[in-house]
């Protein structure tokens, strides 16, 4: 038996779902404000409208489209995705079946994992580390409206507005629908109109994917599951629609429109985590079911053109602090589709500027998508199409979250970054427990053969709930506070510093513990003298599993013991342990090259003792993202010899994390032309699971020959490499166009760029020289800009700026 709403109001233009309840709800949901750490996923005040139009017309530099929709068989391929920095979707655009796999970033199996196998090291399973997995599937379904019915497809994505559009004609009708995910109002939003007399009939439905019930709530016009893990996690999902004619009634567990001109659907959904150890990472007072209910109908109070004007305000916020171009694509490279440009771009060997450019937006598209207001980007982003991601969607402490945020200063979305941040210091309380009660472990073979334990580290990988996965990673800590150092050198905000401090300390305390002391030749004298050194650990991720002293963990600690003495003198804390860590330092052992093969050392010993083209650069890590080695004077020119040759011995082409590395690695040592080799090997089409860029530009990596997996860290190191390329920073020091290739040289102009030091730089160039330099202060008060061999000393007030010219 169909159960009829009737949504109609004479008093409002558009017919929506009844706010019978709403008040209830509301309350119900507002609870969690009692907990001091507010989770992910809360109730929120009413957001602001804007007062006036966001909207822009169409910018074609920075839209992406396709000739094709995507399938539901390869939707990591080919869907598009959309997110508001918690709840993500990937959407198929079908015209008569559009399928959204709808994620939130804190819906985790799994738990604190903290019984070590007979190895010492950590379990790693769906069941005990736990992995990220779906929320729920959406579905909206439009009989008659299948691709063979209509013609004139197309599916686009605004980078500029946030906003994925698709538009076909059926019998001399033109159909539009427009999809976005919206951070004021936390939830995704369908709206389906029409030019031409049209109307739209079908359903919608919205299923989870771990055997959940959807119920649908007649006089709310709403359907709704909810449901918990074993973990204790519980989530939820809603969704409603609504029209301004035709009926919409729910049948069922689903909801069905009939004879609509135009229809508006909206999702919303999320679990009960909290960024809190103390609470076990749980609210249980919040019921995200009641949550998503509360929050679809909410936004149902509005038409989809205040729910789409308020996303885009919000989103364009964000967006517009950088812009790019790399020059212009001929007309030909502009009439082809997204997919098919990339595919003339590898056939031809052409440069294609414009759709390179796109590329690192897309890539900052998917920053601001994926990492605001809840968890870090994971190995999966925001993104899933089933619940069995590889490697359980999990966070890697060894290279993969560390490049997920390498573009975010650099490309204006020092914003971005708080979720890295805010999740070290959610974790640190656990992590800092595991590790003392469970590092020293007898069975651990990275254990401390000091047999002392302090302060913190981590394992290789590492979920939300506080907990490891796979080995032991001990130089882990000091990576993960070498990216929350940098964010500092880049914002200068003392608060954030202060903020991050016992990450940093309990950091210094964990190695001060763990360095152990070794005789070594002093090369210039000949003499023996004794050095601190790293406990066994391997360099990840090849070679042997006990070195002593490896050169990933010495330049780590290096780094790490450095920017710790310039956070004492920054907060005016801990002098006496400052002066402590700083002598630690000077007695550190630093790598030098290998008299055998004129490398790098990567072990402290002369012989090679893995893989040659592995994949990782772990010994380059002083290169970047350190630059303790660099090609000036500052670095000995055997160790940069070492260093180079090093880098050259590992190859060409890899994964696309390990190209994006490389790219980087070649942009500190201004080799343009390398450097953008490997931009370019990444833009290179995927076939049947190979290395290389999606349809929908995501970066596959080959984990098997005609096997390949989304992974997402490609997709922010390239951009991070295209950025490097034509600005380099460390405080007090900038460099313009360091490492500019010839495709990018006749002109071009890029703006909001962050440097470390607390500046922003805009910057145009053309024939190769710098035309004009912009630099504005966000904190930095003194630095230098080099360009060509010229310097030029600034000196500005924060806020101040100051416009250069003539430094060709």
């Amino acid at each position: 038996m169909e159960c009829t709403v009737d949504i109609q109001h004479t008093d409002s233009p558009e017919r929506r779902p009844s706010r019978r309840g709403f008040l209830a709800l509301a309350a119900a949901a507002g609870t969690v404000t009692a907990l001091g750490a507010l989770p992910p996923f809360t109730a929120t005040a009413a957001p602001r409208r804007p007062t006036e139009s966001p909207l822009l017309s169409a910018a074609a530099k920075n839209e992406l489209w396709w000739q094709a929709p995507g399938s539901e068989s390869s939707m990591i391929e080919q869907g598009l995705p959309v997110g508001n920095g918690r709840l993500g979707a990937l959407a198929s655009n079908d015209p008569g079946r559009e399928l959204l796999m709808i994620t939130d970033a804190t819906l985790w199996t799994g738990g604190l994992n903290d019984t070590l196998d007979s190895d010492g090291q950590f379990p790693y399973a769906r069941d005990d580390f736990g992995s990220f997995t779906l929320l729920a599937k959406l579905t909206v379904d439009i009989p008659g409206h299948d691709l063979s019915a209509v013609s004139g497809y197309r599916r686009a994505l605004d980078l500029s507005q946030g906003l994925v559009t698709t538009s076909y004609l059926r019998s001399g009708v033109t159909y539009q629908r427009q999809i976005f995910a919206s951070r004021p109002d936390d939830a995704i939003v369908l709206y389906f109109s029409q030019k031409g007399g049209g109307h739209y009939t079908g359903t919608v439905s919205l299923d989870g994917t771990h055997g959940e019930t959807t119920t649908a709530n007649r006089p709310g016009g709403y359907a709704s599951f909810g449901a918990a893990f074993p973990n204790g996690l519980r989530y939820g999902a809603a969704v409603t629609a609504y029209s301004r004619s035709g009926r919409v009634t729910v049948d069922g567990a689903r909801i069905s429109f009939a004879g609509c001109q135009d229809l508006t659907v909206v999702v919303s959904g999320g679990t009960n985590y909290a960024p809190d150890a103390a609470a076990g990472y749980r609210d249980p007072s919040l019921d995200p079911q009641r949550l998503a209910r509360t929050k679809v109908l909410d936004a149902a109070g509005h038409p989809a053109g205040t729910l789409l004007r308020t996303h885009v305000a919000d989103y364009r916020d964000v967006f517009e602090r950088m812009d790019i171009s790399l020059g212009t694509s001929s007309p030909s490279q502009r009439g082809l589709d997204t997919w098919e440009r990339l595919r003339a771009r590898a056939r031809d060997g052409e440069p294609d500027p414009e759709i390179e450019a796109a590329y690192l937006q897309y890539g900052r598209y998917l920053m601001i998508s994926g990492s605001r207001g809840s968890l870090p980007l994971n190995l999966q982003g925001l993104w899933l199409d089933g619940n069995d991601p590889d490697w359980m969607g999990d966070y890697h402490t060894d290279i993969n979250i560390q490049m997920n945020y390498w573009m975010a200063d650099r490309a204006g979305l020092s914003s971005c970054f708080d979720a890295y941040a805010d999740y070290c210091l959610a974790q640190l309380p656990s992590w800092t427990d595991l590790t003392h009660r469970l590092f020293n472990d007898e069975r651990n073979r990275y254990r401390n053969s000091t047999g002392r334990i302090a302060g913190w580290t981590v394992a290789i990988s590492t979920n939300i709930h506080g907990g490891g996965g796979w080995w032991w990673h001990p130089a882990g800590n000091a990576w993960l506070c070498q990216s929350l150092w940098e964010h500092y050198e880049y914002t200068q905000e003392r608060e954030y510093l202060a903020k991050i401090y016992p990450l940093l300390k309990g950091a210094c305390e964990f190695w001060e513990a763990r360095l152990i002391t070794m005789t070594v030749t002093d090369p210039a004298t000949g003499a023996p003298r004794e050095v601190l050194v790293a406990d066994s650990d391997w360099s990840p991720e090849h070679g042997p599993l006990d070195a002593k002293g490896i050169t990933y963990a010495q330049e780590l600690v290096w780094t790490l013991f450095g920017s710790y003495r310039t956070a004492c003198a920054v907060l005016g804390k801990d002098p006496g342990y400052s002066e402590t860590i700083d002598a630690l330092r000077e007695r550190l052992y630093l790598p030098v090259v290998s008299p055998k093969t004129g490398w790098l050392e990567e072990w402290m010993s002369p012989d090679n003792l893995g893989e040659t083209t592995h994949r990782h650069l772990s010994p380059l890590v002083g290169l970047f993202p350190g630059d303790r080695i660099r090609p000036d004077d500052s670095t000995p020119k055997d160790l940069l010899d070492g260093a180079t040759a090093l880098l050259a011995a590992r190859g060409m082409n890899s994964f696309g994390w390990a190209n994006a590395w490389r790219s980087l690695c070649w942009a500190r040592l201004k080799d343009a032309e390398k450097a953008y080799e490997l931009v370019v090997n990444n833009l290179k089409p995927s076939a049947n699971g190979s290395n290389g860029t999606a349809m929908n530009l995501f970066d596959i990596y080959e984990v098997e020959q005609g096997r390949g997996i989304f992974q997402i860290d490609a997709n922010f190191g390239t951009p991070a490499a295209m950025i490097e390329m034509l600005v380099y920073s460390r405080p007090g020091h900038i460099e313009l166009l360091p490492a500019l290739p010839t495709a990018w040289a006749r002109s071009g102009s890029v703006t909001g760029v962050g440097v470390r030091g607390g500046f922003v730089i805009d910057l145009a160039w053309r024939d190769g020289a710098v035309t004009e330099a912009r630099l504005r202060s966000v904190g930095g008060r003194s630095t230098t800009v080099v360009f060509a061999g010229k310097a030029r000393k600034v000196d500005l007030e924060p806020g101040g700026s100051v416009t250069l010219r003539d430094l060709g």
